[in-house]
């Protein structure tokens, strides 16, 4: 498999604090590879060391073939653009004039400006101020601060945080797009997991800065687990029924919760009913990503 990016043993110390714990990742030429981790798992250390603006305590990474360490990263990183922190838009300018000036700042041309406009869906703002975009608008419009020098490679650091549902539809869509029909390799952190597993082709799921498990798309869907989600009138009586069968559940509200074991229905209904517990529905589901990392870092309960 050809990789675009790979990282080997990188570990990043702040005082007594440890960032990055051996951080190893390979990131596949193509893909949208997602870092999934809590707040202060890593993911911002490992992107702001991978994008020039951090230096690694220790360990290496490589770069379309060059290592960090070689004079021609810089070279290298060309072929990347980032959306780090919140990017330096220019209010009173519009879209356009927004990029015009990210061209003359990187001392490149102008000339595909429309098009990028277009793909991140900002081509009709006409004199619209950036002042006066939405919050997904102004995302969008950092976004195409990064396309600017046609990078290859895209880092996009919690891009869909703090965006309204409609926001974040448009925000995922343009990524795919990006992915899709220009072939630009993407590396997103995102703690909303849900939107996350709509986009990732691979992911490495970072506890207190190690890499716990990396894996494609595909391999996650494969270990996902089935479960029954369960709403009944009392789940403390259901939580003694099946703590009492040995199986293994997940109070999810004080109605509802998931069951990760296998289990027949008539013989837990009739017990259920025995203890004037009353099911009122029950469906199977497959284990969300979240789910699948709280599995991971221990978040399920036993009975």
């Amino acid at each position: 498999m050809d990789y675009v990016l790979q990282t080997r043993d990188l570990y990043k110390k702040y005082g007594s604090f440890k960032a990055l714990d051996n951080l190893t990742i390979n990131v596949p030429k193509g893909s949208i590879y997602g870092l999934v981790g809590r707040n202060g798992a890593g993911k911002t250390t490992l992107i702001r060391i991978v994008t020039g603006l951090n230096h690694p305590s220790s360990g290496e990474f490589t770069f379309y073939g060059v290592k960090n360490n070689d004079g021609k990263i810089l070279e290298a990183r060309r072929k990347m653009g980032a959306v780090v922190e919140t990017p330096s838009l220019h209010p009173n300018m519009t879209a356009r004039d927004n990029l015009i000036q990210q061209t003359k700042a990187l001392g490149i041309s102008d000339e595909k400006i429309d098009d990028i406009l277009k793909l991140v869906g900002l081509a009709n703002t006409g004199k619209k101020k950036a002042k006066n975009f939405s919050l997904g608008m102004r995302q969008r419009l950092g976004i195409a601060f990064s396309l600017v020098g046609d990078p290859e490679f895209l880092v996009l650091d919690e891009p869909i945080n703090g965006l309204d549902p409609q926001g974040i539809i448009e925000v995922r869509e343009m990524i795919t797009r990006l992915n899709q029909e220009k072939g630009i390799t993407i590396l997103i952190s995102s703690h909303i997991l849900d939107e996350l597993s709509r986009l990732a082709t691979h992911y490495a799921f970072i506890e207190r800065g190690h890499v716990i498990k990396e894996m494609s798309a595909e391999e996650l869907e494969n270990a996902s687990r089935t479960f029954v989600h369960i709403n009944v009138n009392d789940t403390k009586i259901l939580a003694d029924v099946l703590g009492g069968m040995g199986i293994e559940f997940r109070i999810c509200s004080p109605n509802e919760a998931d069951i990760y074991t296998p289990v027949q229905v008539t013989p837990l209904v009739l017990a259920l009913n025995d203890k004037n517990c009353i099911v009122n529905s029950m469906s199977e589901h497959h284990e969300s990503l979240e789910n699948y990392f709280m599995g991971l870092v221990g978040g399920v309960q036993n009975g």
